[in-house]
């Protein structure tokens, strides 16, 4: 069922009336040109710009070491392949918990700089004031809850979020308080499904999982994982696409092979 695939161009508007008509939302990581018109040309409604590169693009281990400078550098090359789809751009970690001034600061830049659609940004209560600063000065804000990557030092483990009753009630605070400030959507990472449900049928603005189940209005996975360049990521779940880690191997073998044995150029490769 796809009743916006006529859609000239995704937006806040187009993805509240597709959670309205029950039409699911895609959603996957992008981070450069190549790849993001791919997507584009796909159909993909949503690209998100995430801080994810600091993994899959940088080889950190963690989400926190990635610049709000590398997230524009990033951010911009997405947006210049784009001509449907919606784009949106994790603050990376340390430019919006400070305060909300900082914050403010850290969006604008990325919307001017980048031309992307939206911002994207971590936690519930806690960084509220921001949330309403951003969205104040005419920047739409898509939250996310449950596992937040960039609070990975404080939890100790990628495990799954708000099994207990406590975590899972503020959760769902956390929720209907960024609705209530302002956000177009909410990612929800790694939490029980039954929760997840919850959520998406206790607010109005679209609900984006990721290891939330089925019973939300959307999906997202990161691309090195959806598409098998990353081959060590096997979270229950994924599902992969494509095994691209070994196709890209054995092409780069046979490229290999043909150049060491004088195969490659031939003379119809030659001027």
């Amino acid at each position: 069922m796809s009743t916006h695939k006529e859609v000239k161009r995704i937006t806040t508007h187009i993805l509240q009336k597709m959670k309205d008509d029950g039409e699911k939302i895609s959603m996957i990581t992008a981070y450069d040109y190549s790849m993001a018109r791919i997507f584009d040309d796909a159909g993909m409604d949503i690209l998100l710009v995430g801080d994810s590169a600091a993994n899959v693009m940088a080889g950190y281990e963690t989400t926190l070491p990635i610049t709000l400078d590398n997230m524009i550098y990033h951010a911009a090359s997405v947006v210049r392949a784009i001509k449907r789809s919606f784009v949106t751009v994790d603050l990376p970690f340390g430019t919006y918990q400070g305060n909300s001034k900082e914050a403010l600061a850290s969006a604008i830049r990325i919307m001017k700089e980048t031309s992307a659609h939206s911002v994207k940004i971590e936690g519930g209560e806690e960084i509220l004031e921001s949330v309403k600063r951003i969205i104040s000065a005419g920047v739409p804000v898509m939250g996310h809850l449950g596992l937040t990557p960039q609070s990975i030092n404080k939890f100790g483990t990628y495990a799954v979020r708000a099994t207990e009753e406590s975590e899972a009630q503020k959760l769902l605070n956390d929720a209907r308080l960024l609705q209530d400030a302002g956000c177009f959507a909410i990612v929800l990472e790694k939490i029980p499904a039954s929760l997840a449900k919850q959520v998406a049928e206790s607010v109005r603005i679209p609900i984006i999982g990721i290891g939330a189940g089925k019973h939300v209005d959307g999906q997202v996975l990161v691309m090195h994982d959806m598409l098998g360049i990353n081959k060590d990521f096997k979270p229950r779940f994924l599902r992969r696409y494509l095994n691209l880690y070994e196709e890209i191997k054995k092409a780069s073998q046979a490229y290999i092979h043909d150049v060491k044995a004088k195969d490659f150029p031939n003379d119809n490769e030659q001027y």
